[in-house]
C-alpha cells in the first residue's frame, strides 16, 4: 500500500473514533484538504500531521505508527520494538 493511502486511512479512522467531522479542523485545515489526505491525494507536512493529531487529541506518533503498521502489514508492537532498539544504539555511540 503506499503510504499517503495509509496515512489517509489512518487519519480518517482516527477521526471517525473520536467522532470528529472534517468540519471540526477547520482551525488547522479546510474541509477539502482534510478530505484530500484521507483519499491519499496529499502529503502532509510535519507541522500539519502535529495539528491533525493535536484536533483529535492524540499523540502525533500515535497516527504515524498505526499508519506504518497499515502500509507495511506490521503489528504496532514490532514497531515500537524496532524504535527502541534503533534509539537505544544511537545512545550507545
Amino acid at each position: 500500500m503506499k503510504l499517503q493511502t495509509a496515512f489517509g486511512q489512518t487519519l480518517k479512522r482516527h477521526r471517525k473514533a473520536k467522532e470528529l467531522s472534517q468540519e471540526a479542523f477547520s482551525e488547522v485545515s479546510s474541509r477539502t484538504y482534510l478530505s484530500e489526505l484521507e483519499r491519499g491525494l496529499k502529503n502532509p507536512s510535519l507541522d500539519k500531521i502535529d495539528e491533525l493529531a493535536r484536533t483529535m487529541g492524540i499523540h502525533p506518533l500515535t497516527l504515524l505508527t498505526d499508519c506504518f503498521s497499515c502500509k507495511d502489514g506490521v503489528a504496532v508492537e514490532d514497531i515500537f520494538a524496532t524504535i527502541t532498539r534503533e534509539l537505544e544504539s544511537l545512545r550507545e555511540s
